[in-house]
């Protein structure tokens, strides 16, 4: 495990979205000590030249380690801390199971998550006029589509167990959970995934999970 010695990471972020509360969870199982900074996204500091000189993207969340360059994308850091800290894993030990927890992980975190952000909203509602109701309705299409896909998945695979991929929390399930706590924030429902729903529910009891939750960071408005 880490000792005292081990220098804390600067870790910038904002209370509600998914890709923070990923890189959250991660650095609370592997006890990695952090200092988070607010990027205000509703403020529009995501934009700032001093933000943009440690992610040229804009995006949120990103990672630094003292004396290294800014890590960003939320995948690629933690995979950085698994290799850091490698106890407890995040990926399992052979390579097709780690390959299907990477792949839970992308269906997620790539292909359903990117789909939500305030970015796209943004393009949407400038360039086709999107008002609120047809906003809420691309989240839900969106998030019930990656959603329903993991699902299938889940419950037919015989890797699945307590939680996606066998008994121990990991990438996958960091990823999983991340979406539906930020459909917490934004009240939307996708219905029959109780495979999903029962996983998620194991993870909410895990302190890691717990402390992460949107709503629990500075900056998160009173519920």
């Amino acid at each position: 495990m880490t000792t005292s010695a081990t220098p804390a990471f600067d870790l910038y972020g904002f209370w509600r979205t998914s890709a923070t509360y990923r890189v959250r969870v991660a650095l609370a199982m592997k006890g990695l000590p952090v200092h988070e900074h607010i990027v205000n996204l509703d403020a529009g500091e995501q934009h700032s030249p001093v933000y943009r000189a440690l992610n040229p993207l804009g995006g949120i969340p990103t990672l630094v380690e003292p004396g290294h360059a800014p890590i960003t994308q939320s995948l690629a850091i933690l995979e950085f801390l698994e290799e850091t800290q490698p106890e407890p894993p995040l990926l399992p030990s052979e390579r097709h199971a780690r390959a299907r927890v990477r792949s839970l992980a992308g269906m997620l975190a790539a292909d359903t998550h990117p789909l939500i952000t305030p970015r796209v909203r943004k393009y949407l509602n400038a360039s086709h006029g999107l008002d609120d109701a047809a906003w809420r309705a691309w989240q839900t299409h969106w998030f019930g589509t990656g959603l329903r896909a993991v699902e299938q998945r889940l419950a037919s695979e015989a890797e699945t167990g307590v939680f996606c991929h066998g008994d121990q929390p990991g990438m996958a399930d960091i990823c999983l959970a991340s979406v539906l706590a930020v459909m917490q924030v934004f009240q939307i429902e996708v219905r029959d995934i109780p495979t999903i729903e029962r996983i998620v529910a194991r993870c909410q009891t895990l302190a890691p999970f717990a402390r992460a939750h949107p709503r629990r960071q500075p900056g998160a408005p009173a519920a």
